[in-house]
Parts: C-alpha cells; sequence; structure tokens
C-alpha cells in the first residue's frame, strides 16, 4: 500500500492550488483526476480575486505565459442599453484586471506544473471508496486499465468539483434553494478581438433567458445562453448545435458580432446544474470548490470559489499536519459560506429584476455602483462594503427605492 499525508481528488484550479500550497509547505502529496487533460469544463471568465489566489499558490507565472485575453470588465446589455463595470473603479483595493481563460489549457497548465514540482498526478483514476478515520484515510481508486489501487494518507482534499466525489460517497447532497435551469453553450470563431472586447458580454436576450460571450485572445469565443428550463421548450425537438444556432440567432446583439457561425467545440447542453451540500469537512477530508456548492454561471464565481476554497483548505490543513487547532467551522466554512451567501443574492437579485433595475437606471449613483463593481470582481469578502455586508436584503431596499423615483410625478 502506497502512502502519502494528502489526497486530493480532481487536479482542477481548486485542487491544483491546494496541492502547489501543500506541497511547497514541504508535505508529499498526490492528485487523483478522472479525466485526461486537456478536458473541457464551463467556467472561463476569472474574476480579479483569483489573481489573489494563484499568487498565494506561487501559480501567477504560469497563467501569465499562457497569453490569455486580458478582461478588465463587464458589460451588461438590454433592450438596446448598456451597463459597463470597469474593475479599476471597483469600490475595494485590489486586482483592476483578470484573464478570460479555456479552462482546457488553464486547468492542464495548473495541473502539469504542480506535478512537475513534485505532486504525484495520476490522470484517469476512479476514486471507488474511502475508508475515513481519525488517524488515517485509505483511498480505494481504479487506474486507467481498471486495476484497483489502494493509497493512505492523512488528509483527504475533495476538488472533484461536479464530480462531488465525497458528497456522493457519503450522502451529503442536498437540493438547492436555487430554481433549476438550463445552459446551452459551445465555442465559435471570433476574429474582433479589440479593447472594447476586454470584458465579459452578459445580454439579456428575453426575461427568462440570458447569454454570455467570452471573447479569448486565439480568435475563438465562448457563447451560452441560460435560462429557466420551460424557456427552452420550444428547442426539444433540435440538436445542441440546432438549438445554440437558433439562440444566437435570437439575440440581436450577439448574432452581428459572430456572423456566419463556426463552431470551434461542438454545442453542449447541461440542466439543473446548482447544487449544495449538508456540510463542508468532516473526519478527514474537506470539500473545497463545487464539490461543496455551486451557484449559476451568471457572475462567474465558480472559478472563484474553486481557487479561494482551494488555498484556503491546504493552509488550514498544514496547520493541522503541523499539530495546530484548526476549527474548520469558523475558519473554513464559515467564511467560505459568507461569500457564497453574497453571491447567491447577487443571483436571486439577477433572477428577480432588481440587479439589472439598478445596473439599467439613470438615476443609480456611481458610488453604489462602484460597490456593485467590487463584488463582480469577486470581493465578496469585503464587508466594509455596504453591498457586501448588507447582501441580503440592500438590492431589494435599492430597487424599491427606485420604483418610489420613478413614480413621483415631474416637477
Amino acid at each position: 500500500m502506497r502512502k502519502c499525508d494528502v489526497v486530493v481528488i480532481g487536479a482542477g484550479p481548486s485542487g491544483s492550488l491546494a496541492a502547489s500550497v501543500l506541497q511547497q509547505k514541504g508535505w508529499e502529496v498526490t492528485m487523483l483526476e478522472k479525466q485526461r487533460f486537456p478536458r473541457f469544463v464551463i467556467g472561463e471568465s476569472l474574476l480579479p480575486r483569483c489573481m489573489e489566489s494563484l499568487e498565494e499558490a506561487g501559480l501567477m507565472n504560469v497563467v501569465e505565459k499562457l497569453g490569455f485575453q486580458k478582461k478588465v470588465g463587464a458589460r451588461f446589455y438590454k433592450d438596446g442599453e448598456i451597463c459597463d463595470f470597469d474593475f479599476s473603479q471597483q469600490f475595494t483595493e485590489g486586482w483592476s484586471w483578470t484573464w478570460q481563460a479555456p479552462r482546457s489549457e488553464l486547468d492542464m497548465a495548473l495541473a502539469e506544473e504542480v506535478a512537475s514540482r513534485g505532486v504525484n498526478l495520476k490522470y484517469e483514476t476512479t476514486v471507488t471508496h474511502i475508508d475515513f478515520g481519525a488517524e488515517k484515510q485509505v483511498v480505494f481508486y481504479t487506474d486507467v486499465a481498471g486495476k484497483e489501487e489502494v493509497i493512505e494518507c492523512q488528509f483527504v482534499i475533495d476538488g472533484s468539483g461536479y464530480g462531488r466525489v465525497v458528497p456522493r460517497m457519503l450522502g451529503l447532497d442536498k437540493p438547492s434553494d436555487l430554481a433549476p435551469r438550463m445552459a446551452v453553450f459551445g465555442h465559435v470563431k471570433y476574429d474582433a478581438i479589440h479593447e472594447y472586447d476586454k470584458r465579459i458580454d452578459i445580454v439579456t436576450v428575453t426575461d427568462k433567458i440570458w447569454a454570455w460571450l467570452i471573447p479569448f485572445s486565439d480568435g475563438r469565443a465562448s457563447v451560452g445562453f441560460v435560462g429557466v428550463i420551460e424557456a427552452f421548450d420550444h428547442l426539444k425537438d433540435l440538436s445542441d448545435k440546432e438549438s445554440l444556432l437558433k439562440l444566437i440567432a435570437s439575440s440581436a446583439y450577439i448574432a452581428p458580432k459572430l456572423g456566419d457561425v463556426e463552431f470551434t467545440m461542438e454545442a453542449k447542453k447541461i440542466s439543473a446544474y446548482s447544487s449544495a451540500v449538508s456540510r463542508f469537512h468532516g473526519e478527514g477530508f474537506v470539500l473545497t470548490g463545487n464539490s461543496t456548492e455551486f451557484l449559476d454561471p451568471i457572475f462567474s464565481s465558480g472559478v472563484t470559489f474553486a481557487m479561494e476554497s482551494g488555498v484556503l483548505a491546504a493552509k488550514l490543513l498544514d496547520r493541522q499536519l503541523r499539530g495546530e487547532a484548526v476549527d474548520w467551522d469558523t475558519e473554513y466554512v464559515a467564511y467560505i459560506q459568507r461569500g457564497v451567501d453574497t453571491f447567491r443574492s447577487y443571483v436571486k437579485g439577477w433572477y428577480d429584476g432588481s440587479l439589472p433595475k439598478i445596473f439599467f437606471s439613470p438615476s443609480s449613483l456611481q458610488q453604489f455602483k462602484d460597490q456593485i463593481c467590487s463584488v463582480l470582481a469577486g470581493y465578496v469578502w469585503d464587508e466594509s462594503n455596504p453591498f457586501v455586508k448588507k447582501h441580503s436584503r440592500i438590492l431589494t431596499t435599492l430597487s424599491k427605492v427606485l420604483d418610489i423615483q420613478m413614480d413621483k410625478p415631474e416637477e
């Protein structure tokens, strides 16, 4: 039986950043990844908060070399109106830019880098069972040939994302409080990169469907449409490609940008993707990234939580392995949950209409938009920002104030 200090399940950003932090602190890490990289995964628009996680994990220079498209903000479009957010004008002090990153390239680069530094990376491995205990964890997995292997470690970090290995193994999954939605998306040729494209485009298509357009630096773009499942009923007899083409044609904003659509990756559909768990940690394990909770693609929060939780879990685990007492509920769960809850309020605000009302109101104060901009940049732990501290009610309150102002008769 092989032994190591920590087994990390999943070689996405959460797993790779966690493995990098632990390896730099001297621990022997084995990372088990179910797929063979490169592989596609959704979540291609980073947030500025990610840059701090990459720095802390010692992986910033790896991403810099990839030449990804720079992203300086987010642009929202509805009925001919544009609301532009520039990260350099945000309320919170932090990074003013980040990258639009095809995840197949980003994830592979991060995983291969940590492997080159000494992390034992195994692709095409499926974790089948884990015996959890107070002193040791025994992980059973099958390799690419189907042969069963066993490895003993002190602790397991589950960064398996949508695979949700430990939650499914221990029955930790619980229903999300967000309505089930569907996304239809793909990669297309997109040659018109210029200064105006250093943003992610979020486009309101109908009152039930919105779209994203994420330009990459290599003549491609990611395009996708999201909405409640019944909003796509008119596409149920079409293929994924036909569905995406029809949706692109329905957007007066996106269709002219793409022209004659040429796919560079086949279209895909996913549905009912929001997820949650009953607990984030237990004896011998901690969950990170989408293994804990996935909200919605609207504000690109998934990869931010993946990186943030991976780095934090690794730092806390390093302390624990050195004999220090760690309060996982306070130092990890409560911290991550604060950020998740903040973004959840904004996701709900997007879908109930209060947030778009603020975005496109001519009377919204710039101060408010700068504070909201910090949330869109991923700085959801800065409680000096009232739009973070009061996230559960401030959007609804401001939206009602704007309604009152609009209803006032002109003098």
